[in-house]
């Protein structure tokens, strides 16, 4: 018996919509239509439609112990994220009362301007992504500090909040330990280096546009309500309750070594709270934080488990640095759960298959194929709410065809990326909006907006594509926006059968004269 005769039927396309209409209409009420005094979640939502989705396939004749199992290899492919998460939770912790955070807002209130705050902000949160591979633990660490330092310049919070997540997602994008960077180029069957060079010739670009337009917006925004006094009193609260010694910036160096060095992630980030916690103990003295709040090791447990309670005397600075703390991570965790559950309960019951089983049939070109590509990324973020499912569901769809039109694998990562990495953090139900949303205060609807390389990465790319520019071949070549056909240094990795294919239909287009040949 064959594996499809043993878990029935597919879905038709009506019932394969079902549970995905059934989550829109839940979401558009409870975000949308509901009162703002009840229930504001997405976790109710998702439970529902993942029972829909069971139910479709038990109606097609699938088990429900198939379906049970195609939710627990998800669930379990996700524990290491997890895990990470609870961990950084601790991070976020011992980097307050440590101090480190707050002096990386004291001496950001000394070092910017309201006019250069949002580019000089989106390079810093860049770095540290880069450094980190990890977009949340930039939001979470210098991210939470310029959100607080931005409110100190006058600065529109959403807008503050959408520079660091342009920041924090390129250099997540960029880095070579970030998990969707190693899932986009392991689902495309190409190198980890050949992707990230890739995504140079998207995100590059577009990373620049966007630090033009910070610029741009930092020099025209209107400061006439900002008031010096309260980044004073920012600083002054901060220094009155914080050893600020330079040195309790040495946590965020600590972790960029630990990524340098390659150490995985949940060892890397548990070192690192411990290098924040050895630094609480060394720099903040007796009679100021550390003394009136950690009284022994069971105290120090509670901050690290529940979050700090961080009394200044600024209410405005109590409630900006109150972060972090294992437990204030479950939100997220909860709803990442359902999210992913209900992803593989999407996939088990055959709405993935019948929705975009057919659809590369009707390709026949690069452009259509980049949006397509990208579209179905965006789908699976909003409506299988993970990113990770945004990266792994349209790679084996449509690799095939990438090679059908003579493009390097390196051209399908990029692309998974450029759309379903950036945009997953678009939607407040999915992990990573979940997530941010909690970090930053505020809905993705609100910041994403502002959050220029998010927003303008996928139209980059889809535009320079309809125009026959910004294409890696399967030869290693590449057509550059003027319209130049040149190698590159290294042709980027494929599967050897796949890459033959590709070469072939690289040759015959050349021929045929539908694929620009090399320049002279």
């Amino acid at each position: 018996m064959s594996e499809k005769q043993k878990v029935g039927r597919l879905p038709n396309l009506v019932e394969a919509l079902i549970p995905i209409i059934v989550m829109v209409i839940l979401m558009i009420y409870v975000f949308g239509i509901k009162k703002e005094e009840n229930y504001d979640a997405a976790h109710m939502p998702l439970i529902v439609s993942i029972c829909v989705a069971c139910a479709i396939g038990v109606l097609c004749g699938r088990p429900f112990s198939y379906l049970l199992a195609g939710i627990l290899e998800r669930l379990n492919a996700t524990m290491e994220a997890i895990l990470i998460l609870l961990c950084v939770g601790l991070l976020v912790s011992s980097f307050m009362i440590s101090g480190t955070i707050p002096a990386v807002i004291y001496y950001g209130l000394d070092l910017l301007t309201p006019q250069l705050f949002l580019p000089v902000g989106c390079i810093l949160t860049a770095v540290v992504g880069l450094a980190c591979g990890s977009s949340w633990t930039a939001t979470a660490t210098i991210g939470i500090a310029f959100m607080t330092i931005g409110s100190g310049l006058g600065i529109n919070p959403a807008l503050t909040a959408g520079m660091v997540i342009s920041g924090a997602y390129v250099g997540d994008k960029f880095s070579p330990l970030s998990d969707t960077t190693n899932l986009a180029s392991a689902v495309a069957n190409t190198g980890l280096f050949d992707h990230v060079a890739a995504m140079t010739s998207t995100t590059g670009p577009v990373f620049l546009i966007s630090l033009v337009l910070y610029f741009l917006v930092g020099v025209n925004q209107d400061v006439s309500n900002y008031d010096p006094s309260i980044a004073l009193g920012i600083k002054e609260s901060i220094s009155s309750t914080f050893n600020l010694n330079p040195l309790v910036l040495l946590p965020i160096l600590a972790i960029i070594i630990i990524m340098i060095l390659r150490v995985p992630g949940l060892p890397g980030v548990l070192a690192s709270v411990a290098v924040g916690v050895l630094f609480a103990v060394v720099f903040q003295s007796s009679d100021q934080y550390i003394g009136e709040h950690i009284n022994g090791l069971d105290k120090l447990f509670s901050i690290l488990h529940f979050g700090p309670t961080v009394e200044t005397g600024n209410e405005f600075v109590d409630k900006a640095l109150a972060k972090g703390g294992m437990d204030h991570q479950m939100w997220t965790i909860n709803l990442i759960i359902l999210a992913v559950a209900y992803g593989g309960a999407l996939e088990k019951c055959g709405t993935v298959e019948r929705l975009f089983g057919n659809i590369k049939n009707r390709i026949h070109s690069v452009f259509a194929l980049l949006i397509t590509t990208m579209l179905t990324s965006i789908f699976c973020d909003a409506f299988m709410c993970d990113q990770f499912l945004g990266i792994g569901v349209p790679a084996p769809l449509y690799s095939d065809k990438y090679d059908e039109l003579g493009l390097a694998r390196s051209m399908l990562s990029r692309t998974l990326e450029d759309a379903g990495t950036l945009w997953a953090v678009m939607f407040p139900w999915t992990a990573c909006g979940a997530y941010q949303s909690g970090i930053l205060g505020m809905s993705p609807f609100v910041y994403f907006p502002f959050a220029f390389v998010n927003l303008i990465n996928p139209l980059y790319a889809a535009i320079t594509a309809l125009f026959g520019r910004n294409i890696i071949w399967a030869d290693g070549s590449y057509t550059n926006l003027l319209g130049k056909t040149r190698m590159l240094k290294k042709i980027p990795a494929a599967p050897e059968e796949e890459h033959k294919i590709a070469m072939a239909a690289l040759e015959k287009g050349r021929a045929e004269g539908r694929i620009p040949k090399i320049s002279a």
